[in-house]
């Protein structure tokens, strides 16, 4: 199957893995736990691809340093209190990952998680070696700052017009949209199709594997 992308970058949250109920249940958390009020849980998924960092500025407004790092703290020990299985990838991902691999596309992440967030995920899902690179936002810049994309595509030396960027925020089309690379987005996960279709994607999918039945359908 011929194909007009090289490089394919997904997120992780809300696109590969169904975690987004988890992280706003985190997030409601840790405002409860420093006594803020809990934020509507629209408003919280909309934070979600962003550095946890930038989440809890955006949802707490004004807070001091200290109160961020406290909600970080909290955030972040709530989040490792269950064990990572619960933590499931979506149906049919680990074989959807492994066509495209045997297709020839090189694979990426992109994800507003931390490292240390991350890596025990492709570990506990057995994803680890299924990715060429993969970037978190507490190692480079936070969406929808471009850097993390152009660092993936100087690490596997692809263009932007040759890579395609698969997410479920509006977050990861701004980013993008700034990094010059194509967007198709999900609606599983953290915003509504309304919300991610005035960003103008190439497609908005019901669910990150449909993105083989695109491609087929777009080949000549």
């Amino acid at each position: 199957m011929k194909h007009r992308y090289d490089l394919l970058i997904f997120d992780w949250d809300g696109t590969l893995c169904d975690s987004i109920g988890w992280i706003v249940e985190c997030l409601e958390v840790s405002a409860a736990a420093v006594s803020l009020p809990i934020p509507p849980r629209a408003k919280a998924r909309s934070v979600i691809g962003l550095s946890l960092g930038e989440a809890m500025d955006t949802l707490f407004p004004g807070q001091p340093k200290a109160a961020i790092d406290d909600l970080i703290g909290y955030y972040r020990s709530h989040y490792h209190s269950r064990s990572l299985e619960h933590l499931a990838l979506f149906p049919g991902v680990p074989d959807f990952l492994s066509q495209l691999r045997d297709e020839g596309f090189k694979l990426a992440v992109a994800t507003g998680k931390a490292r240390s967030g991350l890596d025990p995920m492709l570990v506990s899902t057995g994803l680890t070696e299924m990715f060429h690179a993969t970037r978190c936002a507490d190692e480079t810049a936070s969406k929808p700052h471009p850097m993390m994309v152009e660092e993936l595509l100087s690490a596997l030396q692809v263009t932007p017009k040759r890579t395609l960027l698969i997410g479920d925020s509006v977050h990861d089309l701004q980013l993008a949209r700034n990094a010059g690379v194509d967007a198709v987005a999900v609606a599983a996960g953290a915003n509504t199709r309304d919300e991610l279709l005035e960003l103008q994607p190439l497609v908005c999918l019901e669910q990150t594997i449909d993105l083989l039945t695109h491609f087929k359908q777009r080949t000549p």
